[in-house]
């Protein structure tokens, strides 16, 4: 591993410093997301950091961690790719960027920031099923109701975060109500399983940075298929403007260039279950954001939601 990522800190902190950055990066993307539209919105946002990424990648030279020869083999020929993690991580581009960050932003144009926060968070419940099942990761010790604290304050900070008579466009709904709750429910079911494949590859020692360049041109090449195909969804919905492309560049630096290779890096050594909750935390840190964004202060359901969360936090780091 290159010596870029000596230092770091523990894969738990690196998880919820990555729901810091989802947070914040949200506050960017409702805007443009809802003019640009999901699919173009997430196109851009995926060029601007592969840009980053890549270029990050060949200043340092963590892309020479893609060499080698395979998961679990150890060092291979100077110049092989090992083509079995690289397959991996392409999948989890897919899976994980493709269709779960496609299927976030247009749950977000439907429901706004808070709704489509509350439902993504759930990935954290499936990324610990999953784990237990295809992984042989489970919680022991205080890590189970810490667990359950965390998901449980997320959930109830989010659904009861609302105040009552209270009208702002980010609470708005536009569309039907189902299919807003099925896109958020596959944005987190995506997530969850682009997180779960991962794991391997990353255990191997790839670099995170380098990593997450190859899972960015994954799902941008997808995106790039469906606007070449010229289908009307891909495209952008309303004029292209660079205040919305400013936005998306915020974005894509803090959610996909730092936050996506936090969680990476923290996959490295730390259980895919406990940093799939911990990164869920993502929607408590958001409201006091809202509350900034739109002048609103979150209903008291939020704040005892937001305290147990921070428990369930502090037992699983404990």
């Amino acid at each position: 591993m290159s010596s870029t990522w000596s230092g770091w800190l523990p894969p738990e902190s690196l998880a919820v410093l990555a729901a810091a950055t989802w947070a914040t990066a949200s506050l960017f993307s409702a805007a443009a997301s809802a003019r640009m539209g999901a699919f173009a919105f997430t196109r851009w946002r995926m060029v601007f950091a592969a840009v980053l990424l890549w270029g990050m990648a060949l200043a340092t030279g963590s892309w020479r961690s893609l060499e080698g020869g395979g998961l679990g083999a150890g060092p291979g020929v100077a110049g092989a790719v090992a083509w079995d993690a690289v397959g991996l991580l392409v999948l989890s581009g897919v899976i994980g960027i493709f269709v779960g960050d496609t299927a976030l932003f247009a749950c977000m144009n439907r429901l706004g920031p808070r709704r489509s926060g509350l439902l993504f968070a759930t990935h954290s419940l499936f990324t610990v099923v999953l784990a237990a099942l295809f992984l042989d990761e489970s919680l022991k010790g205080c890590a189970l109701p810490g667990g359950v604290l965390l998901v449980g304050g997320v959930m109830g900070a989010i659904a009861f975060g609302k105040r009552g008579g209270v009208a702002h466009p980010l609470e708005s709904t536009q569309g039907q109500l189902a299919v807003g709750v099925a896109l958020g429910v596959l944005s987190a079911l995506g997530q969850s399983v682009g997180t779960l494949v991962l794991k391997p590859a990353m255990a191997a020692g790839l670099d995170p940075v380098a990593a997450s360049a190859v899972r960015m041109t994954a799902g941008f090449a997808c995106h790039a298929l469906l606007w070449c195909a010229g289908l009307p969804m891909a495209r952008v919905q309303s004029p292209l403007q660079w205040r919305d492309l400013a936005y998306t560049f915020a974005s894509a630096t803090l959610a996909m260039a730092v936050g996506m290779t936090l969680i990476l890096k923290a996959l490295q050594h730390g259980s895919a279950g406990l940093v799939g909750m911990l990164s869920s935390v993502s929607p408590v840190l958001l409201l006091p954001l809202l509350w900034w964004r739109t002048g609103q202060r979150p209903a008291w359901g939020a704040w005892v939601g937001a305290a147990m969360a921070v428990l369930g936090c502090a037992l699983l780091l404990g």
